[in-house]
């Protein structure tokens, strides 16, 4: 006969150049390319950290608190990946009507002349992301993955054209490549 556990447990095993610290449900990770934290508050999960693992387990035993409980997994992997190796994103600057101009200032991306317009288009760099443009490319880096893609996503929903034939107006910032690895 099965018996119910009462929750479900994973352990993250810490290689030697990352540092975790606990305080509740705030995590703050620190790697060779930096330091991040995530704040777990309002996630069902309880963290014991020892030395080299990280225990996380479920408050009950629900299917609900199983996917929970692998999202906050992959979530804290990615972390650390992004710490130890970081993540690039190359997006294309596709035009053929308007020459496409794109400047970075402060922390925004301005899309200038994209089909014609006379005011540029913003989109805020999220987070410690770094942007910079290379012959038609936007090549945007980072060690938070999460950060990293909400800005190449921004980017490709701002230069969405709407009530046009998009067989025609083929215009806009595209991904065309994801990668683990920082790219110089």
């Amino acid at each position: 006969m099965r018996t119910k556990t009462d929750y479900f447990e994973e352990i993250i095993n810490i290689t030697d150049n990352i540092t975790i610290k606990q305080n509740k449900n705030h995590l703050h990770i620190t790697g060779p390319l930096g330091t991040t934290f995530k704040n777990f508050r309002k996630i069902p999960i309880i963290f014991n950290l020892n030395k080299n693992e990280l225990h996380i387990q479920t408050t009950d035993n629900k299917k609900k608190d199983y996917a929970i409980l692998h999202t906050v997994k992959s979530t804290i992997m990615n972390l650390i990946d992004g710490l130890t190796t970081g993540y690039t994103i190359k997006m294309k600057i596709v035009y053929s009507h308007f020459p496409i101009s794109i400047k970075i200032k402060n922390n925004e991306i301005h899309i200038e002349n994209f089909i014609g317009e006379r005011h540029p288009r913003i989109v805020k760099i999220h987070g410690n992301t770094k942007a910079k443009i290379s012959s038609g490319d936007i090549i945007l880096t980072g060690n938070v993955l999460t950060e990293i893609t909400q800005t190449a996503a921004d980017l490709q929903l701002k230069t969405k054209i709407k009530n046009k034939d998009p067989r025609v107006f083929l215009d806009g910032i595209f991904i065309y490549s994801k990668t683990k690895g920082i790219d110089k």
